[in-house]
């Protein structure tokens, strides 16, 4: 073998020996609770940390007692339930032209997406098994089960595609389910106040946990309303959306961190929840 043959050989070994270090950053983690894994492309399984750089290609996964949210860099964020695998599998964000796209897949479990900058020119989407869903300027609840897909528009516009067609759901607080990727969506029905108010706390850090912040101390958000008696744990501003109506990521993420630090009783799970399946 040539000198120039061995310097060839040597030099990929170590391009591809030093890729998860280059691999670009896509965002953060904001919040973690145990137990919260994350692999890099190339690397090694391990406990994911507050703080945490995600990369580009890098799987999540969350046991039973594990929750996860993530910030993107375009303010993106991403809430993630207990037993969820994921995979960031495309981020390209430019913040001069505010443009690019994200391409996430939700093998098992429930997400909850709230769009920042790339969800405003429908460039966001999530795959799973069943069906591609992009969400354009909103919110969305994703829940992948052994029954198919289910999905709740919180806020926004969700077109919903697969082998089938395609379907767009306009409506919040409406859902509909997708059994397979050669089926349709069901018809589209409105979510109940008891489905809502499980994944809003299942999502969320549980009764006790402090978001991967230790030391951070419970906040009865119940309380905190506009005037002289507005507790000090309050967050500063209310979540409401903004002048067009798009929701605020920080805020978003910093009102889920407090609001499950020893908070209420989790509400049941409803009986039509696709985790009631054995997701």
């Amino acid at each position: 073998m040539s000198i120039l043959s061995r310097f060839s050989l040597l030099l990929v070994a170590a391009i591809a020996a030093a890729a998860p270090a280059w691999a670009q950053q896509v965002g953060t983690a904001t919040a973690v609770n145990p137990t919260s894994e994350s692999t890099p492309p190339g690397g090694t399984t391990g406990p994911l940390q507050v703080g945490a750089h995600i990369v580009h290609n890098e799987q999540i996964h969350t046991t039973a007692t594990g929750t996860a949210q993530l910030l993107f860099t375009d303010k993106s964020s991403m809430s993630i339930a207990p037993n969820t695998n994921i995979v960031i599998d495309q981020y390209v964000y430019d913040p001069n032209a505010q443009k690019g796209h994200m391409l996430v897949s939700l093998a098992k479990g429930a997400l909850r997406f709230v769009g920042g900058e790339l969800s405003h020119s429908g460039d966001a989407v999530i795959t799973t098994s069943a069906a591609t869903i992009g969400i354009r300027g909103g919110t969305a609840t994703i829940i992948q089960g052994p029954k198919g897909t289910e999905v709740i528009d919180h806020f926004g516009i969700i077109t919903i595609h697969n082998s089938a067609g395609t379907f767009v759901l306009r409506r919040p607080d409406f859902k509909v389910l997708i059994v397979n990727s050669h089926t349709l969506p069901s018809e589209a029905v409105r979510v109940g106040s008891d489905e809502t108010a499980f994944y809003q706390q299942y999502i969320m850090s549980q009764n006790g946990q402090h978001g991967g912040v230790p030391g951070l101390k419970s906040a009865n958000l119940g309380h905190c309303a506009i005037g002289p008696l507005q507790g000090s744990n309050c967050p500063p501003t209310a979540w409401t959306p903004n002048d067009i109506g798009e929701l605020d990521a920080f805020q978003i993420l910093n009102d889920a961190v407090h609001f499950g630090t020893d908070q209420i009783t989790p509400p049941g799970q409803p009986e039509t929840s696709l985790l009631a399946w054995g997701a």
